[in-house]
């Protein structure tokens, strides 16, 4: 029997798992969903994409898209209701700001938030470094409700995660920050249907 649907393997707190989920819902794509324990990838994950990675999206043709933003476009390329794609306008900037949060804040989150995985890494020098990226999203979000205008786009719900995480890494201390914007952003997401529904918890997969 041919597969029906794309197999998606994700882990429901990876925030690049989180990302491509965001897109296969706002799509109305279904999917059949694998939960994948990390510690214990299972062989199927592995085979269709050795680097063993999540999210990792098998299409019923063939083709195999393991990285989370090539999952994104290829999702809204197919369907996009709530027009996340950027038009031409906005294309760059919208991808500019995706680049910086793959690149310097990711680096910089996973220093903060894993400083014993960094042993020459400062975890507060990490967190100053993230902190320019945010109050740079700050003054963005001070001037209209998401990143690039009033309405949600794929930056937004690209990056959303990563902050997402690395709000939880003391909350307190985020919330104390004079981010506002920010901070309204993040909860608006968080208190979002489509976040709702993607982080519902599944069994994780067996063969």
């Amino acid at each position: 029997m041919p597969q029906e649907d794309p197999i998606l393997y994700s882990f429901r707190r990876c925030p690049y798992a989180m990302r491509a989920r965001l897109a296969l819902t706002a799509s109305e794509q279904k999917v059949e969903h694998r939960e994948v324990v990390l510690r214990n990838k299972p062989q199927a994950l592995l085979d269709a994409s050795p680097k063993g990675t999540v999210p990792v999206l098998v299409l019923p043709d063939g083709p195999v898209l393991d990285e989370s933003l090539d999952i994104m476009l290829w999702a809204l390329n197919q369907n996009d209701p709530e027009s996340w794609l950027p038009d031409a306008q906005k294309h760059e900037s919208a991808m500019a700001l995706i680049r910086q949060n793959d690149g310097p804040f990711k680096a910089a989150l996973d220093r903060y938030k894993y400083p014993d995985r960094y042993a020459a890494a400062s975890s507060e020098e990490a967190r100053e470094q993230a902190c320019r990226i945010i109050e740079g999203l700050d003054e963005k979000l001070s001037q209209h409700a998401w990143l690039l205008g009033e309405s949600a786009g794929l930056a937004d719900m690209a990056i959303l995660p990563f902050v997402r995480q690395f709000a939880h890494v003391d909350r307190d201390w985020f919330y104390a920050q004079p981010w506002q914007a920010t901070i309204s952003w993040l909860d608006r997401f968080k208190a979002s249907e489509i976040f709702k529904t993607i982080m519902k918890k599944h069994e994780a997969w067996t063969p």
